[in-house]
């Protein structure tokens, strides 16, 4: 089972029109429906199950410039701006704090790869640091271990998932915002071919825009518009500890470890590189040239499976109809069992580092599906054959420190206003326009 989320109240009625829905009920679309609320926009928010109920719960909690793609770095500058405000903006508490990221290296390898991405980096006014030594001893207090260097951002930080998506809907709430949870929407109701209302499982709401913010869902919803959104989902598997006093603060990674300090005192911890299982499923096959460039790359680091998530994809239906009950009520939430050998391998390495942590208590592990794309490159922009609708999905693992800039672009383009970044590098299009498929430098 997930970590406990801050609850919401939703709204007890649905409306009857609205200017957008928003589908999904994760840091992505809850940013969307905070944005447009306060912006005046009409705005209802649905989700199948409660608010932040998979990844958005579920992740690691970073907010990072740090390591990113190139391709992602306007829009994580933009959503850094916006977290650093986002207390006061929603009236909550979301758990935000600028604490730095770390990427440790052990090689001489390692730090070409850290200066590359610095210089890269420093084209955007960013200033990552190159560290070594006693700045790097400095950043990993009382760690029985040295490493050759360090790329640190000082002004990266973390917030809370169990609490942020929550604070946010719920000022999107006060600021006009409806949000309708245990709501799936089955699909789109079309006129002219483009959008005109979703069919939820509890009625229709007429609207002219809809923005798809449904994580590891969210190619099969566009399946059943005949829609086709290469996406694929990995299990990543993380606990979390007890308090633990004087530890280190900085968010930091490693070849076989990553670990984040939480507001209540204790630790995230999970395995850093080659730690995901891949489950094999239809999609594998359906996507497999999209995703070939990535499987090369990428083939040390993955362990595909056969298990409970192929058998789940393999009975659900690709097409159902409207007034009849949807994949996505049959199952409200994937709520995968975590690899237990990669969070004792997680513990372990966290121990041999602070040795502190060999006896703290592990409070609780757990496990979410992480989308996808070929790329490892978001999609937020518009489905060019349905006009009015808006795909912000495939975040990759990097969507919940991207989220409040993706959920303004995602706004932005649904309504179509000017956006604030260029969207043509998260394009919906790009592996059906003949564009090479690139995987980034990402660290």
């Amino acid at each position: 089972m997930g970590p406990t989320v801050d609850p919401v109240s939703p709204d007890p009625e649905l409306p009857k029109s609205t200017d957008v829905v928003v589908i999904g009920g994760g840091i992505i679309g809850t940013s969307a429906a905070f944005m447009l609320a306060r912006d005046g926009v009409r705005v209802a928010l649905c989700e199948k199950a409660h608010i932040a109920c998979e990844q958005s719960s579920r992740n690691w909690g970073w907010c990072r410039q740090a390591g990113r793609d190139e391709r992602e770095i306007p829009l994580i500058m933009e959503s850094l701006g916006l977290w650093r405000e986002m207390d006061q903006l929603t009236e909550g508490v979301t758990g935000f704090r600028e604490c730095g990221v770390l990427y440790v290296g052990k090689s001489e390898a390692d730090e070409a790869r850290f200066d590359a991405w610095r210089t890269m980096a420093a084209g955007y006014g960013l200033r990552p640091e190159l560290v070594r030594g006693t700045k790097l001893q400095e950043l990993m207090p009382g760690a029985h271990h040295s490493y050759t260097c360090g790329l640190h951002m000082a002004s990266d930080g973390c917030a809370e998932p169990q609490k942020a998506a929550p604070t946010i809907v719920r000022a999107a709430q006060r600021a006009g915002a409806t949000v309708h949870t245990n709501c799936a929407v089955r699909g789109l109701e079309l006129s002219a071919g483009r959008v005109s209302g979703v069919i939820t499982e509890r009625g229709r709401i007429q609207c002219s825009a809809v923005i798809l913010a449904g994580g590891a869902w969210s190619s099969l919803f566009c399946g059943n518009l005949g829609l086709r959104l290469p996406q694929l989902k990995v299990l990543s598997s993380v606990m979390r500890t007890a308090p633990v006093a004087n530890g280190p603060t900085t968010c930091t990674f490693m070849h076989d470890l990553g670990y984040r300090k939480r507001l209540d005192g204790g630790y995230t911890i999970a395995r850093g590189t080659a730690a995901y299982d891949v489950p094999l499923v239809p999609d594998s096959l359906r996507f497999l040239r999209e995703y070939m460039p990535t499987l090369r790359k990428e083939r040390a680091n993955i362990r595909p499976q056969i298990n409970a998530q192929s058998w789940l994809e393999l009975r659900t239906p690709r097409r159902w109809a409207l007034d009849a009950i949807s994949p996505f009520e049959h199952t409200r939430v994937l709520d995968p069992a975590p690899n237990p050998n990669f969070n004792r391998e997680a513990r372990q390495a966290m121990a041999r580092l602070y040795p502190e942590f060999e006896s703290v208590r592990t409070v609780q592990e757990w496990a979410g599906y992480i989308d996808v794309t070929p790329d490892v490159v978001p999609y937020i922009g518009p489905a060019k054959s349905i006009p009015g609708l808006t795909i912000a999905t495939g975040f990759s693992g990097h969507g919940f420190g991207i989220g409040p800039g993706a959920g303004r672009l995602a706004a932005a383009l649904a309504t179509e206003r000017t956006p604030f970044v260029d969207p043509t590098p998260f394009r919906v299009s790009r592996f059906a326009d003949g564009s090479p498929i690139v995987i980034g430098v990402e660290l």
